[in-house]
């Protein structure tokens, strides 16, 4: 039998997925996250759920991990100090940035500029140059090189990156300064913007290679140690690393390139949330995954997550592919605050976190938590994780208590009632970002719930956005290990071109993506992919010619076996997505910006579970009946054990359904029907 074993690190919890291949078994565990040395947490988790399934460590075929450890490294600003290298002249590239400013439009005075995560001190210009056609300007002056190295390894610098203006076009000259730094500066890894980002734009080139150099050491050091601590606990399998594009990497691959995993733990997510919508028969679906700290949201049209060409993390942008995720801060853990200026009640973004964690924790929080509004309102079990944590009711009555005498209400329930409705909100923001905000309307989509906190607030928000059915997976406080465990290997290639269509012939386009396919897949073959079991998918950015800005369009592959009309056909695409987005189009030529070919492993072989067929009584499950407070009255809710539930079985609100790592809210006038896939798929009973 071969196991495979997917571990999500949240900034609360660490979510571990045994899963048995062909039979499709699974066995979970849950832990609190250790945010001094992950790789404690992970390792507790791995050898809770080995011996759930009584199997050894050593029979773990391989583990599969999103990691949250490089996002970290950006929002704490704890990353290495970066010595970076440009081209003479171009010193403040990152100082000069671009001219956007987030917010309203008073945003650039309220709005504190972020510092550069290379200092300008740590940067040093050489004398070289090469033009947009790759021809050279000037040739590289080695000695100035080696004396500006010399200078950065005075300052200590723990990582390097090298930009140098349209190195894009040609390799050679970072290739070389990569080679004297090896010398100069020992032991230091070195970022190439020509590896990185072979694109075009110095600003988000130079930027994306700086972040890959800032977070470098601090993954290496990570990956490295949990690597050696698997090893040294038995698990002979390989580490493979998820990607924030949703899929995999090995451990080497991730040290080298760390900026590819800013996401990783919120990809891991919308992976497995595909996979679960598949089995319910539904293609088109929103994510919803709520946390301890955060909640993140993303839109999957066919089952294809949307993937967006930057990264957003903080206020740091970079140009890496990733799901096209958004991040709300709103968890579990959110704080409520009532702040004394306004007298108007707050929920996070500030979060209890992992410790001491909500008041009900007994770990000695004191502040109101969301958890603590859900323990109030009788949503929530004694204990949760298996039994790993016992909740203190009376805590959460006193701490969200504190809330009630501020704001002038006469019960806990009525302020904990407004910090679930206030979080509620929040988080709807989120969802309409990546659905109303992009031209399309959440009714259209299933809304799939699920991390810790999701399925309590999940029947709320299909209220808010209607999109039904609600479906909450099996396991949903695991299902980003769930993703980790059941996505493929990956590896993308990209090229800058910069022609009009005018200027290219249908034979260039196939050229250059199958070029870069091959290209992209010798590396995954290397990681071993045999190239009979790789899938390519083809995207370009496209823009009229004039423009300042592109969209990415993917490229049929059927379109590379006709080359004279394909150009035809990016076109009729480029049209129809830019009347989507922007509702007008332009009489001008077309002009390719940039080629993409991402090339894609096997899925694995992981079988769906299904369960045993009911009469869609849900009796045998019932447990016992819970007073809860909804809408301002109290109500009885009836509460079933998951796991005694039935295919086909029908649970009616008001009701809470409970399993080791999540617990279901169904409201008054809604059901949840037991997909025979196990997921909950909760639908207005009207």
């Amino acid at each position: 039998m071969s196991y495979r074993l997917g571990v999500d690190v949240g900034g609360t919890f660490t979510d571990v997925l045994l899963v048995e291949e062909g039979s499709g078994s699974t066995w979970r565990a849950k832990t609190a996250s250790t945010p001094a040395d992950q790789a404690v947490g992970v390792l507790n988790g791995i050898g809770q759920v080995c011996a759930a399934a009584g199997i050894e460590l050593s029979e773990v075929a391989q583990v599969l991990h999103g990691t949250t450890v490089a996002t970290n490294a950006i929002l704490e600003g704890k990353g290495a100090t970066v010595g970076l290298v440009t081209t003479k002249g171009f010193r403040q590239v990152l100082q000069i940035a671009r001219s956007f400013v987030p917010g309203g439009l008073a945003g650039w005075i309220i709005w504190p500029k972020p510092e550069p995560l290379a200092d300008l001190e740590n940067t040093v210009e050489v004398d070289e140059r090469i033009a947009t056609d790759g021809s050279v300007v000037r040739p590289l002056d080695e000695d100035d090189v080696r004396a500006q190295l010399a200078r950065l390894a005075g300052r200590d610098v723990q990582a390097l990156a090298v930009s140098l203006i349209n190195s894009f076009a040609d390799p050679a000259h970072e290739r070389r300064i990569a080679e004297i730094a090896a010398e100069v500066l020992p032991g230091v890894p070195v970022s190439l913007s020509s590896d990185v980002l072979p694109e075009m734009r110095e600003y988000e080139r130079t930027l994306t290679t700086v972040a890959n150099g800032y977070v470098q050491p601090q993954v290496k050091k990570y990956v490295q140690t949990l690597s050696d601590k698997l090893g040294e606990g038995g698990v002979r399998g390989e580490l493979a690393i998820l990607r924030s594009d949703g899929g995999l990497q090995s451990a080497a691959g991730a040290i080298g390139a760390p900026v590819t995993m800013l996401l990783s733990g919120p990809a891991g997510g919308v992976t497995g949330a595909v996979w679960v919508a598949e089995q319910c028969g539904h293609r088109d679906l929103i994510t919803f995954d709520m946390g301890g700290t955060s909640t993140d949201v993303a839109l999957v049209q066919d089952l294809s997550p949307r993937i967006g060409r930057e990264t957003k993390v903080g206020d740091l942008t970079v140009r890496a592919s990733s799901v096209d995720v958004r991040t709300v801060g709103a968890g579990g853990g959110s704080i409520a605050h009532v702040p004394e200026l306004t007298k108007a009640l707050r929920v996070g973004p500030q979060s209890a976190g992992a410790d001491p964690g909500p008041a009900a924790y007994g770990k000695g929080g004191v502040e109101p938590t969301v958890t603590d509004a859900n323990v109030v309102l009788g949503y929530l079990p004694s204990s949760l994780a298996g039994g790993e944590i016992d909740l203190d009711v009376e805590a959460a009555r006193a701490a969200v208590g504190k809330v009630a005498e501020a704001i002038g209400l006469e019960s806990p329930e009525a302020a904990a009632a407004g910090i679930v409705d206030i979080v509620n909100e929040n988080m709807l923001g989120g969802l309409r970002l990546v659905s109303v905000q992009q031209g399309f309307d959440p009714r259209d989509f299933a809304l799939v719930a699920f991390g810790g906190a999701g399925p309590l607030h999940a029947n709320a928000l299909g209220k808010l956005t209607g999109a039904w059915p609600v479906i909450v997976p099996p396991s949903p406080g695991v299902l980003c290990a769930l993703g980790d465990a059941t996505t493929s290997r990956r590896d993308e290639s990209a090229r800058t071109v910069l022609r009009r269509f005018a200027d290219l012939s249908g034979a260039d386009l196939v050229g250059i993506l199958r070029e870069l396919a091959d290209d992209a897949g010798q590396r995954l073959a290397d990681q071993g992919t045999p190239r009979e079991d790789q899938t390519v998918t083809y995207q370009v950015d496209v823009r009229y010619h004039g423009q300042g800005f592109e969209i990415p369009v993917t490229v049929d592959a059927s379109w590379l076996e006709d080359a004279d009309s394909a150009f035809a056909r990016l076109g009729q695409t480029f049209d129809a997505e830019h009347d989507r987005l922007f509702s007008f189009l332009l009489d001008v030529d077309h002009e390719l910006v940039n080629a993409r070919a991402t090339v894609t492993g096997p899925k694995p072989d992981v079988a769906p579970v299904h369960l045993e067929a009911g009469d869609g009584d849900p009796a045998p499950a019932l447990v016992t009946e819970h007073p809860i407070h909804v809408g301002g009255e109290q109500v009885t809710a009836n509460v079933y054990d998951r796991a005694r539930l039935r295919a086909g079985d029908v649970v009616r609100g008001p009701a809470i359904v409970t399993e080791m790592d999540s617990t279901t809210l169904v409201l008054p006038g809604h059901a949840a029907t037991v997909h025979p896939s196990g997921s909950l798929l909760i639908t207005p009973e009207a």
